[in-house]
């Protein structure tokens, strides 16, 4: 007797767990039935297409932003190699001086502002050579040689990524260079002027107190005037048209 009562005991017990059971599964059922969870299989595929075409699109972009990268480091390197070879070209037919053989522009990668969601960052020097040694010109060069090797730089860069510009302007190009090199900067430029004659937008426009710059680079056979401001005798400046013979074609 003792044994049923004890049964009867976890029948009461298992039915009672039943019944909530059947409660929690109602209302579950009633949940399911909800605009919450309705369709929630296909709404559940849908997502899961969802985030495996965007992973997929992840490693694709992954790949492209690589194959990008590598195209730019080498796009980079070329134009790093013409850069310098026109600074060399340029250096060596202008700079008059023994110390220094040519000047070159290196650069090292940034690692603490480059990554992989950012830009990559880039140190630029110049560096002055002479034999096989190399130092930065940065502290170590006359002003002089710092003025040439900027205005050289800037006709390098000029060259190489802009082709298609037509004016060329330089702003007191001889200041603190001697007379050796100022005439072989007007040599230099003449040169390029030249070579750039067939380009009919091209236009040289040099700022200059110079006078001797000036005839220098008017001695070239294609130059045949040139453009000089002065005062006149009422204290106004005006244009004036100069030929390169010296003589004043217009105002």
């Amino acid at each position: 007797m003792k044994r049923l009562e004890e049964y009867r005991k976890q029948k009461a017990t298992c039915e009672g767990m039943q019944t909530g059971y059947e409660r929690e599964i109602q209302r579950f059922q009633k949940d399911l039935e909800g605009s919450l969870f309705k369709d929630a299989e296909s709404k559940h595929r849908k997502k899961l297409i969802e985030i495996k075409t965007t992973e997929l699109a992840n490693d694709d972009l992954d790949k492209y932003y690589k194959a990008l990268d590598r195209a730019i480091m080498k796009f980079h390197s070329i134009k790093m190699a013409e850069i310098n070879k026109i600074v060399k070209e340029y250096w060596t037919n202008t700079y008059k001086g023994s110390d220094i053989d040519t000047i070159e522009i290196r650069s090292d990668e940034d690692p603490e502002n480059s990554s992989i969601t950012s830009r990559r960052s880039y140190n630029y020097k110049v560096v002055m050579i002479k034999g096989d040694v190399a130092l930065d010109m940065r502290g170590r060069c006359s002003a002089g040689q710092k003025v040439l090797a900027s205005l050289i730089i800037r006709l390098a860069l000029a060259e190489t990524f802009c082709l298609n510009c037509g004016v060329l302007t330089l702003d007191e190009p001889t200041t603190n260079l001697d007379e050796e090199n100022i005439e072989s900067l007007a040599h230099q430029l003449a040169s390029i002027v030249q070579t750039r004659n067939p380009q009919k937008n091209f236009q040289l426009v040099v700022i200059t107190h110079d006078e001797h710059f000036v005839d220098l680079l008017s001695q070239a056979d294609f130059v045949e005037y040139y453009y000089r401001v002065a005062k006149d005798e009422r204290g106004i400046s005006r244009i004036y048209k100069q030929s390169t013979s010296g003589v004043e074609l217009n105002p």
